[in-house]
């Protein structure tokens, strides 16, 4: 997220009893068109939002809390099995629930307001000050609000993703107390580092910056923090009863694709809304999403077929959704041609993390949270140091004109090793810390039954007349656990 032209102090009143001329009034509508730092003795204009860059923003953060509800909710709501179909809805309604009220109280300043370059001060506790008025260390034309509710649906969104890691196992009070820590201790110092105006990484707008990094939408700050956490947790929490034993066969790929075709809609909030304005580089974004998400849309089946004989669907919506998390930190830095070959990029390696990596290692990552967003949000930092280009985005000359091609990778490196660190040991810390007070895990009778029954006393679905809910585990015979993993893995994603 970072304003589309230079950030400077805005905005002292206009003199009083000043009447500003035609020209200073002039310059700044063009300043509104071209999205550029108004005068601020310039008369209305230099003291409130533009109507056209706020209203893309209100839409964009529309498109992005529907990438969670109901986009993610149903993505991974298919891929579980029916018993456990409302957890993961549960799962993600109370991310938002709990994230807006955490946001509103604390977390929007931690990660916004000025304070240390690791995490931001109280300045915008309970939104105090966070007003109509645009905020210019972040946005020229958008009301501070507005920004606000926009960075509220990537927190949201964020540890909603660590769901798909441990869907089907975990207890609801213990998925919602680690969100709430987690929040505080990962997710809100690493926004600050990466966005904060005086953040520790962010290269863009910090001439102070240690850690000279780039993230446009998120590579860093939401898909590897997440990505990585899930790996973590899941590890931590364990295999699902059964596991290896049994093929855990999605329930209704046919709410796979529906949610992947709202998360690729919602997308385009997600990345050209991370531009804060409605002007070229949030048309490069656009362009970038689309590009990266129907290329690895196209690769990750291509490998089933080459592999294994056919294309699945559920192929179609890995590819799609791994596109997109990949292009994600680099959409408004680089060329089209550039978003090409990071959506073929991400069409592959991601695809061989989910199938080849995760049957090597044996970990239960339910719905490959760790494969697409860990490694695809790690591809997708890299990648984007790789690919940034200057005559996309001209924000990239202001403190970073000496490293774009020419070192600018080994910045992004370093962006990557602290979110690592930062995920990795704030994940761990937390997941025991609640193992020992609240226990992780229902009981086995519980997990067996669906957590639907057990944390919710509801059911998604109701047998039919003859008795019949439908599929649920299937039961197979014993199996090498070679020809075991490769089953689950096919069937996982």
């Amino acid at each position: 997220m970072f304003l589309a032209t230079v950030a400077l102090p805005l905005r002292a009143a206009s003199a009083e009893g000043t009447t500003p001329t035609v020209e200073q009034r002039l310059a700044n509508l063009e300043a509104y068109v071209t999205n550029s730092v108004p005068d601020a003795q310039g008369g209305a204009l230099a003291s409130t939002s533009g109507p056209g860059h706020n209203g893309w923003v209100m839409i964009s953060t529309a498109l992005v809390l529907l990438m969670t509800l109901p986009g993610l909710a149903l993505f991974y709501g298919g891929l579980v099995r029916r018993k456990n179909v409302l957890s993961v809805v549960a799962q993600c309604f109370g991310c938002a629930g709990l994230v807006t009220v955490m946001w509103w109280l604390v977390g929007y300043s931690f990660a916004f307001a000025k304070g240390t370059p690791i995490l931001g001060g109280l300045d915008f506790a309970m939104f105090s000050g966070v007003t109509a008025a645009p905020n210019g260390d972040y946005a020229a034309w958008v009301s501070q609000n507005v920004f606000a509710m926009f960075q509220l649906m990537f927190a949201i969104i964020t540890p909603a993703l660590i769901v798909g890691a441990i869907a089907e196992r975990m207890k609801y009070s213990a998925v919602m107390a680690f969100i709430g820590v987690w929040m505080l201790a990962v997710y809100f110092p690493l926004a600050h580092m990466v966005w904060g105006i005086d953040g520790l990484m962010n290269g863009v707008w910090n001439a102070k910056a240690s850690i000279k990094a780039i993230d446009f939408a998120g590579g860093t700050v939401v898909h590897m923090s997440s990505g990585w956490s899930a790996l973590v947790l899941c590890l931590i929490l364990g295999k699902r009863t059964g596991f290896g034993k049994r093929a855990f066969m999605p329930h209704s790929l046919v709410l796979t694709v529906v949610g992947t075709g709202m998360l690729w809609v919602g997308w385009y909030g997600f990345n050209a809304g991370s531009a804060l304005a409605s002007d070229g580089i949030a048309a490069n974004a656009f362009v970038a999403t689309t590009l990266a998400a129907a290329v690895a849309a196209a690769a990750w089946p291509a490998l089933e077929w080459a592999t294994r004989g056919k294309p699945t669907v559920l192929g179609f919506c890995s590819g799609a959704v791994a596109g997109l998390v990949v292009i994600t930190p680099g959409a408004g830095f680089v060329s089209a041609s550039s978003a090409v070959l990071i959506g073929l990029l991400a069409g592959v390696v991601p695809f061989f993390a989910c199938t080849k990596l995760k049957a090597l290692l044996k970990y239960d990552d339910a719905l490959d949270t760790f494969g697409v967003h860990g490694v695809g949000g790690t591809l997708g930092a890299i990648l984007a140091a790789v690919f940034a280009n200057a005559d996309v985005n001209p924000n990239l000359k202001t403190n970073l004109a000496d490293l774009v091609g020419n070192g600018l990778w080994i910045e992004q490196l370093k962006a990557v090793g602290v979110t690592l660190a930062l995920s990795i040991a704030g994940t761990a810390v937390i997941a025991y810390a609640i193992k020992a007070v609240l226990g992780l895990r229902p009981s086995t009778e519980a997990e067996e039954a669906g957590l639907d029954d057990t944390d919710h006393g509801e059911a998604g679905y109701h047998p039919d007349e003859s008795g019949h809910g439908g599929l649920e585990d299937v039961h197979l015979p014993a199996l090498e656990p070679a020809a075991m993993a490769k089953l689950d893995t096919s069937l996982a994603g």
